[in-house]
């Protein structure tokens, strides 16, 4: 398969696997996990639960080789969701009215925190096959979809977010949280652009985004480091290739072309 070749003709498999992660947090004991998604179990495909029941110790070898071939992603991952978690809790005391979540995959911020229930309109966008099979699973678990929640329909590579985002509701005088969860670094520099250029252009003051992204060296190949080379190389065989990267050195710069303001850059090195 070729580096660049991209493969959305199924729901992501990503999506599938950082659902795992949480599932696998969310067992651990009350004081010992860092999150807790009762609702991750369900993006998960019955044959990789069902395996994981009747052969625990072939599951656990899987764990514990999939850790040594990328050492602390895992916890990087669940670390993750956790901030992410915070800031927009933090988002919401502070007079959130709008929530998007861009790239949402199987995000289940819109039904695990009570906050965004009653006073947050949230707009979970993602590409459509990944939607698709989103929306089916909610009306599985709650009977319909919560009308706090607008599914956007938008493939980030071909498709502008703006119009979609209007059409579906989208108040750009309200006062929004922008979360970008394992998104950017999936998409070309140019759906990039648009996204953050979109934020800048049609969001008040106040408002505010988080996302994460990889290191420019990851996205090349150039990485030192062999869990950042196996990384890139997974997500090739996986038909999910690293698009765009930023050079940690940059990112302040990066982001105020955009026009970003009170800019925070939490990094761990790769």
């Amino acid at each position: 398969m070729s580096e660049n070749k991209v493969n959305r003709e199924k729901p992501s498999q990503m999506a599938e696997g950082i659902a795992m992660q949480r599932f696998g947090e969310s067992n651990k004991p009350e004081d010992e996990r860092i999150c807790n998604d009762p609702y991750a179990i369900h993006f998960i495909s019955p044959e990789i639960i069902e395996f994981g029941m009747k052969h625990p110790d072939e599951a656990k070898k899987l764990i514990e080789n999939t850790e040594r071939r990328f050492p602390g992603l895992s916890s990087s991952i669940m670390a993750r969701v956790r901030y992410f978690d915070d800031f927009v809790e933090r988002s919401i005391d502070e007079g959130l009215e709008q929530l998007v979540i861009l790239g949402a995959g199987y995000d289940t911020r819109a039904y695990r925190m009570e906050e965004l229930k009653n006073n947050v309109k949230v707009f979970e966008v993602d590409h459509p096959n990944t939607q698709s099979f989103k929306t089916r699973k909610i009306k599985e678990i709650f009977g319909s979809t919560p009308e706090h929640v607008v599914y956007v329909s938008v493939d980030f590579e071909t498709e502008k977010i703006s119009q979609k985002l209007f059409d579906n509701g989208y108040d750009p005088l309200k006062k929004t949280c922008f979360v970008l969860e394992g998104l950017v670094m999936y998409i070309p520099p140019e759906a990039v652009a648009r996204i953050f250029s979109f934020i800048t252009e049609n969001s008040p003051k106040g408002s505010a985004v988080i996302f994460d992204y990889y290191p420019q060296s990851v996205v090349d190949g150039n990485c030192k480091l062999e869990v950042g080379q196996n990384i890139r190389n997974h997500l090739i065989e996986l038909g999910e290739p690293l698009q765009f990267g930023i050079k940690e050195e940059l990112i302040e710069d990066f982001l105020e072309e955009f026009g970003f303001l009170h800019i925070q850059n939490i990094t761990r090195r790769l």
